[in-house]
């Protein structure tokens, strides 16, 4: 009998192991996925619906649930058990951690993925930002916002609106494409993308953008970034910042807008439309406020004129408004010294520097006017002198013969009547005062200091210091000044005005050790000297030229065949010379003149040359592109 049970015992644990693996073959009903669970916390009502392929659960009143450390409250709900959607109706929130908050009208949930998205009057808020739209779609995971068909960021006091943004709620970034609108109470950004942090307030340019300030400056720009709290941006790509007295453009440009300056680095082009007048230059600062460049770094002026541009280059530029109180005295160059190339922050404080002094030209007062001096061409015989060649002066060839030499003595004759000047110019004791010409429109000066150069068609010249005025239109070279006109004729002085109309040279004051030079052949040189000299302009080259104290002159006469005659050397209280084609033409003797005339052959090599002589022809710049270097 026991062994019959032992048996059955036995045949029992076998069966068991067989059954045992079996059913270890039957997978075992899934288990919710982690923090997929939906807990019910609260609702009025509740109906469950499940038959066939329906099981829902709809939730009345005060619904409100909960996924990990997100709250859900709405008026009502309906949850799909089998997907684990929920749709929610009616005064939506979402609380996530109790940092991102959400709202709405209708929601739609998928609690598997952790996506919301959120309809009729939806926003999502961080407590200092909110973001808002007609829809609205949340990654509980990634925590991302997200709206695809137009919404706006509030931060603050500014406002962007685009038709697409990605708000990234960890890292404060939003990404606002297509119709991106930046509106700020001082400034409107508009573009087509952009980067904005809404902690940092830092909105970061990755496509073109216009941004309009309330000081009526525009800047457009392609990448960079701008902090729209401190009103500080940096931007690359060759920006443009652009009001109303030009427009301004660098591979890259800083600005402040709590100082109003802007700091240009790299092929600067300033261009000032009104005027026709472009600066360009490696570094700029522009005062926005005061309305002033200083360029450096290799800066080049090009003044448009209709038939001759003029250049200009210096070690460094510097243009500003001339004020309604200003005088029309010039700033004192004396105390800019020549600056060494430094950074951007050296040169900030450079520009905040305004020249304490102001330095009056002195002027003297020029006899006759236009019409008048004209008149002496042709004075009557006697009062004046003309050097005329002899016809036995042309015989003489080999050897200086003193007897040809004629030393002539004028009589003296009545004094021109000092009661015109120039155009322009009231009469003061020591100096003048220049008048303007009424404009009520915003008129500048420049200011180039050392090494200056210019040059033109029909124009160069070199100095140490240059200041223009357009409300004069007056060039004024400073700094052992020289002009070279035709490329035969060499002016200096003291100080030089070069008067211009419409951009083009009118006339030219050589002011205080006037001397003029004129290359008659290889190494004879007409010459003309005295105290101050005017030269009038007549289709951009010389016309005549007024010399008045202690006036010498030097002049070699042809005859009519061209071939050279005689050297007249003279003295004068005042002379007159008449050019023709670049070359001298007439010389007119006013006033005390006494001369002395030398057979051309028998010329003497040391009485070629006036005291002072310089003929400094390798100075004069070659073309504009010797400028440009």
């Amino acid at each position: 009998m026991h062994r019959y049970i032992k048996s059955g015992i036995l045949l029992a644990i076998i069966c068991l192991a067989a059954i045992l693996p079996a059913s270890a073959q039957f997978p075992a009903k899934p288990a919710p996925k982690t923090g997929s669970v939906i807990e019910i916390i609260h609702a009025d009502s509740l109906i469950m619906k499940e038959h066939d392929s329906i099981n829902v659960t709809k939730f009345m009143g005060n619904a409100i649930f909960k996924q990990g450390t997100t709250l859900f409250n709405c008026d009502s709900a309906v949850k799909n058990n089998k997907t684990n959607i929920i749709d929610a109706y009616g005064h939506i929130h979402i609380n996530q951690a109790d940092s991102i908050h959400i709202y709405g009208n209708y929601l739609n949930y998928d609690a598997n993925t952790r996506m919301a998205t959120l309809k009729e009057d939806a926003r999502l808020t961080d407590g200092k930002v909110t973001i808002s739209g007609p829809e609205l779609q949340y990654d509980m995971n990634a925590k991302i916002g997200t709206y695809l068909h137009g919404g706006k960021l509030v931060n603050g006091k500014s406002v962007l609106t685009s038709e697409e943004g990605y708000y990234y709620t960890e890292t404060k970034e939003m990404h606002f494409m297509r119709n991106v609108l930046l509106v700020d109470p001082e400034y409107t950004l508009s573009t087509n993308e952009l980067l904005y942090n809404t902690g940092t307030k830092i909105a970061t340019i990755i496509a073109p953008t216009t941004i309009n300030n309330n000081d009526k400056s525009v800047m457009y720009a392609t990448s960079g970034y701008y902090d729209t709290d401190k009103g500080y941006g940096n931007f690359g790509n060759r920006p443009t910042i652009e009001d109303s007295s030009g427009t301004i453009t660098a591979d890259n440009i800083e600005m402040d807008k709590s100082t109003g300056m802007a700091y240009a680095t790299g092929n600067m082009v300033y261009k000032d439309t009104a005027r026709k007048m472009s600066l360009l230059a490696n570094r700029g600062i522009v005062n926005q406020r005061e309305k002033t460049i200083l360029a450096t770094q290799k800066p080049l002026l090009i003044m448009e004129k209709n038939k001759d541009t003029l250049y200009m280059s210096a070690d460094t530029l510097f243009s500003g408004v001339i004020r309604p109180d200003d005088s029309l005295s010039i700033p004192s160059v004396a105390g800019l010294k020549r600056l060494p190339p430094s950074p951007t922050k050296d040169l900030r404080a450079v520009n905040t520097i305004r020249p304490p002094e102001r330095f009056t030209a002195t002027i003297p007062i020029i006899a006759k006017g236009d019409s008048i001096a004209r008149k002496q061409k042709d004075s009557i015989p006697g009062n004046v002198m003309m050097f005329m060649a002899d016809s036995a002066l042309a015989k003489t060839r080999n050897k200086l013969d003193t007897s040809l030499v004629k030393t002539v003595k004028m009589a003296p004759v009545k004094d021109i009547v000092m009661h015109d000047s120039l155009p322009g110019i009231k009469h003061h004791a020591d100096s003048i005062a220049l008048k303007a010409p009424k404009d009520t429109s915003e008129q500048r000066y420049i200011l180039a200091y050392h090494h200056v150069k210019i040059f033109s068609d029909s124009l160069q010249g070199v100095a140490d210091s240059v200041y223009y005025s357009s409300k004069d239109s007056i060039f004024r070279f400073f700094g052992s000044p020289v002009l070279w006109s035709n490329n035969t004729t060499q002016l200096s002085g003291d100080t030089i005005l070069m008067f211009t109309k419409n951009q083009t040279a009118d006339k030219m004051l050589l002011n205080k050790n006037g001397f003029i030079i004129n290359q008659a052949g290889p190494g004879m040189f007409n010459q003309i000297k005295g105290n101050n000299i005017t030269g009038y302009v007549l289709g951009e080259t010389l016309d005549w030229m007024h010399v008045e104290g202690n006036a010498e002159t030097i002049n070699y006469i042809k005859d009519q065949s061209g071939a050279y005659m005689s050297v007249n050397k003279a003295l004068c209280a005042i002379i007159n010379i008449y050019f023709k084609k670049g070359e001298v033409d007439k010389v007119v003797l006013i006033k005390d003149p006494e001369g002395t005339v030398y057979p051309f052959t028998q010329r003497p090599k040391d009485q070629l040359q006036l005291e002072n002589f310089k003929w400094d022809i390798k100075r004069k710049p070659k073309s504009k592109y010797e400028l440009m270097q």
